[in-house]
């Protein structure tokens, strides 16, 4: 229909001319994800094996630890004594060495430490997040481009093409949504590993502040 109108042969071959340079930079792409999903498996596998685990009564008991403490000494020995990760107890002895600072100060340093702690696992779960969103995305493209050029081949009894073709079709339609799966289930792993650190530090932040604002 298109090619029955001025200027039709010229707009559909222009499409066909983008449509077919996309394949090299779909396909590079597509590669570049598998590698990153790669990476990102393995890490998750390491975090795993190194990550401390802890309890809600662990928490529950150092909240109680650090409201019984009786000097700013004894807060800190308790906080670096504690069976958490080393990055909580990074910020919770930063705000209890804060006794020079008022009350709003403290406060005001304990959300900004808090915000960065958050924007550090934002940082991790935000390449598997765009991955998952377009390595499926990627996958159609790299499935869609190929099939210009094999059903035209088929049109001229062309075998070879065709098959090459589907070939690409379904390899690129593979690896988008292979790659999409896996970094979705790490992403999820990892949410749901944060959202507790966060929780965790959330609370012990506010005794620390409840303990040195009395």
């Amino acid at each position: 229909m298109a090619l029955n109108i001025p200027g039709g042969e010229f707009l559909t071959g222009s499409l066909d001319v983008i449509s077919q340079s996309l394949t090299i930079p779909v396909l590079i792409i597509l590669l570049v994800i598998v590698i990153i999903s790669i990476i990102a498996l393995g890490g998750i596998i390491a975090e795993y094996t190194s990550r401390r685990k802890v309890s809600v009564g662990t928490i529950r008991d150092l909240i109680y630890e650090i409201n019984a403490a009786e000097s700013q000494d004894k807060l800190k020995s308790v906080i670096s004594s504690a069976k958490i990760p080393k990055s909580q107890k990074k910020v919770l002895d930063e705000i209890a060495s804060s006794e020079s600072l008022g009350n709003s100060s403290r406060e005001a340093l304990a959300r900004k430490l808090f915000e960065f702690e958050e924007e550090k696992t934002e940082s991790t779960l935000q390449k598997t997040d765009i991955i998952t969103k377009i390595g499926p995305t990627l996958g159609l493209m790299g499935t869609l481009i190929p099939m210009g050029p094999g059903l035209a081949a088929l049109g001229a009894g062309d075998i070879n093409t065709l098959a090459s073709s589907l070939t690409v079709a379904f390899n690129t339609t593979i690896v988008g949504i292979g790659s999409g799966a896996l970094c979705y289930v790490i992403s999820k792993v990892r949410s749901g590993w944060y959202d507790r650190y966060l929780s965790d530090l959330d609370a012990l932040i506010d005794a620390v502040l409840d303990k040195m604002g009395k």
